[in-house]
Formats: C-alpha cells, structure tokens, sequence
C-alpha cells in the first residue's frame, strides 16, 4: 500500500509543479516579449516574474482553505481538487492571447490564472506529503515522504525537458510565435495521468481514526487554522524559517540562473536549460537519498548539511557561470540542487512530525506556504533587481547567504522530530 500511495503522490506532484515551473521557464524566456513588451530586456523580465511572484501570493490562502477541508474532509479529496484546478489554468495559458492581439488585457488574463495555479498549489503540498506520512512507518517516515519531494524536480525536469527540445528543433520566431504553446497543452494529458492514478489509492488511516474519535466527542473543536495559531504557532514560525533558504536557494538556482545566463551573460537559452535538466536529474536521485539519511541520522543535522552548504557554494555558483562554459554551469547548477535536496528530503517528514493529526494539514501547508511569499516568490524579482542595480552577481550571493542564516537559525531553534509516532500526536498542541 505504501508504494501504490507514494507512487499516487509523485506522479500528482510531478504534474503540479509540471504546471507551475512551466511558467517560471516562460517568464524568463517567452512572457517578457509577449506579455510585457518593453524597450528594456530587463524590464521585461522583471514585469513577467511579477506575475510568477503573484502565483505565489496565492499559495497561502490555498494552503489555508484546503488545509482546513484537508482535516476535516480528508487528505485524498482535496488532492483531487488541486490537480484539476492547476491543470485546467495551465492549458487555458496555453491558449491565450499575446499583448499584441489583445493589449493589457492578456497580461491581466496571464495573472488571473497564475493565481489560480498559486492557489491550487498551495493546498496540494501538504496533501501529498501527509498521505505519504501517515501510510508510512515511522523508522522510513523520511524517506518515503521524500518521494512527493522529488515530484518537484520532476516536474521541473520535465517542464525544462520540454522546452529544450522545442528551443532544439524549432527557431526563436516560431519558438515565440506558437511552440511555447504546446507545453501548456500538453498538461491536459499529465493532469488525466494524474487523476486516474491518485483516484486509486486509499485514504488516510490516521486522518480516519482521528475523525472517528472527533465524531464521538460531545463538543466540536473550533476551526483547524485558529486551533493551530493558539496552539501551534511557534511550529508555523520554524517550519517557515527552515523553508527560507530552501526556497530561495532553489528558485536562484533553477528560474533566475536563465536570466543571468540570457541577459547577463548573452548565452543561449538553451545552454541554461540544458544545465536545468541535468541538475534535476540530480535533484531527483538526491532528494531520496538525503530523506534516508535523515531516517539515521535526524532532520535536523541533514537539513543543516543543506542551508550551510548553499551559504558557501552560491560564492562559487555565480563565478562557475561567468566561466560561459556550458559544462561548469551545468556543474555549478547540478551541486546547488544536490545540496537543496539536503534541506528539501528531509523536509516533508519533518513538517509532517511538527503538528497533530487534526491540525496536520493546516500547519504543514500554512508554514509552507507563508514562507513562499517572502522567499521564493521574491527572490527572481529580487536577484533580477539587483543584477541591473549592481551589475554583479556578489549582491546576490549576500541575499542568498542571509535566507540561510534565517533557515539555520530556525532550525538550531527546533526539536529532533525523527521517530515521532503521528498516531499519539493527535491531541492538539503536542
């Protein structure tokens, strides 16, 4: 059953974040000239990763709304629900119409379903990481809940996939004219994949025993989000801490290493996305690998091994790509996202051990999701900005050395979770 369940779980978490770094890649390549044509490269690039920035502001009110449907509902319908929800927005991007057909109106389309894309993903993390958590035994609880995680190099390793190969076989006015297109579409088929798979698997054995005690109790508790912001708070403030690094680090590594490459360093597009999917590949196997690490060794060392590492390797990171050597970018990309797979295999259970049963869901998803605004919805925006201020990529690896003094800090300030039995954590608090 565990494997049926992980496998259900990474295949929906590949096609969500399929969808969502999808448009990340466009921003930096395709929506800048479509969706906000100006004199200024730059300006256009920042004007487009406004709107990924947007996506992101949407993310903690779907964490909030489905987390509290999540505990009271279940973890498999609201799973379900985010899945058609971020498949729908995405291919009806892939239909849009460009500025130059319809003016402002299409970049206000673009954002109206960017939000829904934030929100939709806002709810389906904590989702998938959760049935995981709460199928799996507790000496494996790290590494099977790292497998949702490495839907996310998936679904970037397959978005990128895609993009290379159209930027490969297509020229740039077509590339521009209609091949973008396709890779919208083409979500369609991964969200029915998707579906089929997740619809077959069982729901949560400890969510169903804790709502059977919660029917047979005389007074019903208060709603999940305010149980958790009285009872649970400092959790949600850890959980958001760690996240910092984490998710700066990644969208540094990942979204903006295009820009740097096309705009500041005048390389081809296709030199960054190469190093994107090799390094995701990487990613892939990482994440698992550093998740059973934590099983042995504790969340907390393997997370710290992660934001300490990416403090020290983002000052090698920038001057690997001012090499313009497409393979000591891909080297620099591909030993970044190693060394995030420390923070991000680790993660799941980690958050997962924090909260009770009846308030799991909010409290994974809300201190998820809180942190993403802040963190990685700004960091394109800010590296991008700081690039055209400076000129120089030294302000850049500063921010990114301060989200990892933030991230280490909070966990230092946390507890070992590793062996924690979920099924005694459903009283409220614990």
């Amino acid at each position: 059953m565990i494997k049926k369940v992980v496998g259900a779980s990474l295949i929906g978490t590949t096609v969500e974040w399929y969808d969502f770094f999808l448009y990340g890649s466009a921003a930096a390549l395709v929506f800048n000239k479509l969706f906000f044509p100006t004199a200024d490269p730059l300006n256009g690039t920042l004007l487009a990763f406004t709107t990924y920035a947007i996506g992101f502001l949407a993310r903690p009110l779907g964490g909030v709304v489905f987390g509290h449907f999540g505990d009271r509902l279940g973890r498999k319908k609201l799973l379900v629900l985010s899945l058609l929800l971020m498949g729908g927005a995405t291919m009806l991007m892939g239909v849009l119409p460009t500025y130059a057909s319809v003016g402002i109106l299409a970049p206000i389309l673009l954002t109206l379903l960017r939000l829904v894309q934030g929100f939709a993903l806002g709810g389906e993390w904590g989702g998938a990481v959760l049935i995981v958590s709460e199928h799996g035994d507790t000496k494996r609880r790290g590494f099977w809940a790292s497998w949702p995680q490495a839907g996310v190099p998936c679904g970037n390793l397959l978005a990128t996939a895609v993009l290379a190969i159209l930027a490969a076989v297509q020229s740039d006015e077509d590339f521009l004219a209609w091949g973008w297109r396709i890779p919208f579409l083409l979500s369609g088929v991964l969200v029915v994949i998707g579906l089929w798979i997740r619809l077959t698997v069982s729901e949560s054995p400890i969510f169903l025993a804790a709502q059977e005690k919660r029917a047979k109790e005389p007074v019903q508790e208060k709603a999940p989000v305010l149980v958790l912001l009285k009872h649970n708070w400092r959790e949600v403030l850890i959980a958001m801490g760690a996240r910092f690094a984490e998710n700066v680090s990644y969208y540094v590594i990942t979204a903006f290493i295009l820009v740097y490459l096309t705009t500041g360093l005048g390389l081809s597009k296709s030199v960054g996305l190469n190093a994107v999917l090799i390094a995701s590949a990487a990613h892939l196997v990482a994440i698992p690998i550093w998740g059973h690490l934590s099983d042995k060794f504790g969340r907390r060392s393997i997370y710290l091994i992660g934001a300490v590492g990416i403090g020290v390797w983002i000052f090698v990171f920038f001057p690997m790509l001012d090499t313009k050597d497409p393979v000591l970018i891909t080297v620099a990309a591909t030993v970044g996202l190693v060394l995030h797979g420390a923070m991000y295999g680790p993660q799941a259970a980690f958050f997962s051990e924090l909260f009770g049963t009846r308030v799991r869901y909010s409290g994974a998803s809300i201190g998820y999701q809180l942190a993403s605004i802040a963190a990685g919805a700004l960091a394109p925006l800010i590296a991008t900005a700081l690039l055209k201020a400076y000129g120089s990529s030294f302000p850049i690896s500063i921010y990114v050395v301060i989200t990892c003094v933030i991230t280490v800090v909070a966990i230092l300030l946390s507890r070992e979770t590793r062996g924690a039995d979920l099924e005694d954590r459903d009283r409220v608090g614990v």
